[in-house]
């Protein structure tokens, strides 16, 4: 994937290679952020943070809202 935007790399300057750079970060950003199976496995540990007694309950159902709303947009995206 990465050797793909290297060719694809704009001969435009410093501006065209920052504005690619960014493009390019942010692309694997969101990738990362909204990968599911990743999603999934910070959900499992999550649980096993809490049955460990690591974590507050009210900490835990915070943290388990944020990823499964995560989830749910990983799952939106990937209809897209």
């Amino acid at each position: 994937m990465m050797l793909g935007k290297l060719l694809s790399f704009p001969v435009s300057g410093p501006i065209g290679l920052t504005i690619w750079l960014a493009r390019t970060i942010a692309e694997q950003a969101d990738a990362e952020l909204y990968d599911e199976s990743k999603i999934r496995r910070e959900l499992a540990e999550l649980e096993m943070r809490s049955e460990l007694g690591e974590i507050t309950e009210e900490d835990y159902e915070q943290l388990e809202e944020n990823l499964m709303a995560r989830l749910r947009e990983s799952r939106k995206r990937a209809r897209m």
